[in-house]
């Protein structure tokens, strides 16, 4: 794996490829990648979880306590329960994020897939996504998994980077340099 070089460079990087080794010593990465999702979906949907995930006035015991509620409550495999566990003991749950960033790129170089970060002004349709994977892996010559996230500051328009590749066809990049060139 080309990838994990780079990614254990960072903090987040190495808990995700120790996560991500584990889940395939014990042939758990599908479980793993869909515990991780459920809690990718409540870091977007729930404004209080990204606060106790992101907030160093919790301390380490009562964080524990809480992502332990919290992997009950969305039924998380065994695996995923207990790295909440290590990432809260370590005070480390504010590396949550990256963590899920990056176990995706491990498991879709397992699988033989490249990732491809798309950033947005708004979220993506399942269609403009469809789409999407379809042109870039026409690109790459092999599949594509998306990693998608959201920024407004963007205004419009996409940025996408796979692997040392990247396409930014935002609105604030082209009004950035229409502003370069009237400048003259």
């Amino acid at each position: 794996m080309e990838t994990s070089g780079g990614i254990q460079a960072s903090l987040a990087g190495r808990y995700a490829s120790a996560l991500f080794d584990l889940a395939r010593d014990e042939k758990q990465i599908d479980a793993v990648g869909r515990s991780l999702a459920s809690l990718n979906q409540l870091l977007v949907d729930s404004r209080e979880f990204g606060q106790l995930i992101s907030s160093p006035l919790v301390d380490r015991n009562e964080a524990g306590k809480a992502l332990s509620v919290v992997a009950s409550e969305l039924g998380l495999d065994p695996i995923t329960t207990n790295f909440l566990g290590v990432l809260a003991r370590n005070g480390r749950q504010g590396q949550l994020s990256q963590v899920i960033r990056f176990f995706r790129r491990l498991a879709a170089d397992h699988r033989g897939e490249t990732t491809a970060e798309v950033i947005t002004a708004h979220g993506l349709s399942d269609d403009q996504i469809a789409t999407l994977k379809t042109r870039l892996k026409a690109r790459a010559g092999r599949d594509v998994t998306i990693d998608a996230r959201t920024d407004p500051a963007i205004l419009g328009g996409l940025i996408v980077r796979m692997g040392s590749q990247m396409i930014d066809a935002s609105l604030k990049t082209k009004l950035n340099r229409l502003a370069q060139a009237m400048k003259g």
